[in-house]
């Protein structure tokens, strides 16, 4: 029997790969894999309800716990972000595709299929992940190889009848995960579109926010959150946590013009409230505990590492290299930053640890331990080159 592993959302880009694997490229059994990152439960079992349906050997796979702890917590660690926005989408692929790989080695199986486009990233990522990790695989597009439209695939699904919620005049393609939901597609992909509300599910417009601020405490150890106001959480759950609370107060819309890796500018929005929330706090801890040169060459391991992961190059030795750095520099990053959130504002109000690098005493305007007429010698010496230069420059 020839067998094909579908990287299965149950949206419409892999519901007609279906059909399309036994219509157009042969094979008689198409297995299906779901892994849930943290998608609703909705969609994870209305992707089975629909795999069933169309007649394919289900897997559903949970990895959420996986997905924070080894994913969206490297992230954090690493500042991951790509040109604005905390990177979400690309860092599940390489997981999606190390699970497909789990299920087809059990099946004896090494062909693949997946939905993604010929203009998107997702093609890169999880076939990288799926040929590095098994290096003979099989892998079609139907997508990509048949050059398909969206409004292709929404006639083919009515007529192999195949449910799909897509429209002609909704089409909007929704990815979620814990750490993220990106929403595209229809009038989105406009620059001057204004979004409709209705895009929106995990964050509150701050028109309608609460109109008191909330004041929250996160506690880190090893650059890893690890309690909300002194509630103890496990990695999913405290996401999940962090999700709802400033999705309350409207944090974490993000709309921005992005640069794919095919050199496409597309128009993109995400939501990220728990993502937000938790950079923001990360990033303030680092800031009291980090040396000046660990933070600043920090941020240039943090560009290099978010550049490999939105590439879905998860299993790169160069990021093993990065995350060696990152890693030492995280076993300081320990304490408890205080945060105020109202209507869309997150702010930084207090931070503490027990590795701060900060003395009230030396840095105080009230006390004498710093002896001030020390510096003399050093601020008359300051730009000793650039005065010479302009000096000599002067003279000409």
């Amino acid at each position: 029997m020839k067998k094909v592993v579908l990287v299965y959302s149950g949206g419409l880009d892999t519901s007609v790969c279906i059909p399309m694997m036994k219509e157009f490229y042969g094979y008689d059994h198409v297995i299906t894999v779901t892994v849930d990152v943290g998608q609703p439960m909705d969609d994870i079992i209305q992707a089975a309800e629909k795999a069933k349906v169309l007649g394919t050997e289900h897997y559903t796979i949970d990895a959420k716990e996986e997905f924070a702890r080894d994913y969206c917590f490297a992230s954090l660690r690493a500042n991951g972000d790509y040109q604005g926005y905390p990177i979400s989408t690309s860092i599940a692929r390489p997981l999606i595709g190390a699970k497909a790989v789990e299920v087809a080695k059990k099946l004896g199986a090494n062909s693949f299929a997946h939905g993604c486009t010929g203009k998107g990233n997702d093609q890169f990522r999880l076939e990288f992940a799926i040929r590095a990790l098994l290096p003979d695989a099989e892998i079609h597009a139907p997508v990509r190889e048949r050059n398909m439209t969206r409004s292709w695939e929404i006639e083919y699904a009515k007529q192999r009848n195949i449910p799909v919620q897509a429209s002609l005049e909704k089409i909007w393609s929704i990815d979620e995960n814990l750490w993220g939901r990106s929403i595209e597609g229809g009038r989105l992909e406009e620059p001057d579109y204004c979004p409709p509300a209705e895009i929106y599910k995990w964050t509150q417009d701050v028109i309608h926010a609460p109109d008191a601020a909330q004041e929250l405490l996160i506690e880190f150890v090893n650059g890893i959150p690890v309690a909300i106001n002194g509630s103890s959480y496990g990695p999913s759950r405290l996401i999940f946590q962090a999700n709802e609370i400033a999705g309350l107060h409207g944090v974490g819309r993000v709309d921005i013009m992005e640069d794919r890796m095919l050199g496409l500018k597309v128009r993109e929005n995400y939501e990220c409230p728990g993502a937000t929330l938790l950079l923001k706090a990360h990033a303030a801890l680092e800031a009291l505990v980090l040396t000046r040169e660990e933070l600043r060459f920090k941020k240039l391991v943090d560009q290099e590492w978010s550049g490999l992961a939105y590439q879905g190059l998860w299993f790169d030795p160069y990021k093993d290299d990065l995350e060696a750095f990152i890693g030492s520099t995280q076993r300081r990053v320990e304490g408890k930053v205080r945060l105020r959130i109202f209507k869309g504002s997150l702010q930084v109000i207090g931070r503490s640890s027990p590795w701060a690098l900060y003395s009230e005493e030396l840095a105080s305007f009230d006390t004498t331990t710093f002896d001030q007429r020390e510096s003399s010698g050093m601020v008359k010496n300051f730009g000793l080159q650039a005065r010479m230069y302009l000096a000599l420059r002067g003279s000409r």
